[in-house]
């Protein structure tokens, strides 16, 4: 098997809190709150769920009308 870096592995911890007090924890601080709480409002899945099933629909007919 392939060798895995100890530090990209899973340690089954709970993770870290919000990061209040940055200074304190600089060699390993936790997520900071816009990280945590900031809303997708704007995101592509809204889009995708469109363009793809338009797309796939798109590739049946060209595929059936290229099959000959």
């Amino acid at each position: 098997m392939e060798d895995i870096d100890p530090k990209h592995s899973e340690s089954g911890e709970a993770p870290k809190p919000i990061e209040k007090d940055y200074e304190s924890h600089k060699e390993d601080p936790g997520p900071a709150k816009p990280a945590v709480t900031e809303k997708d409002e704007n995101g592509a899945g809204s889009v995708l769920k469109w363009i793809l099933p338009i797309i796939i629909i798109i590739g049946i007919i060209v595929w059936f009308a290229l099959r000959k």
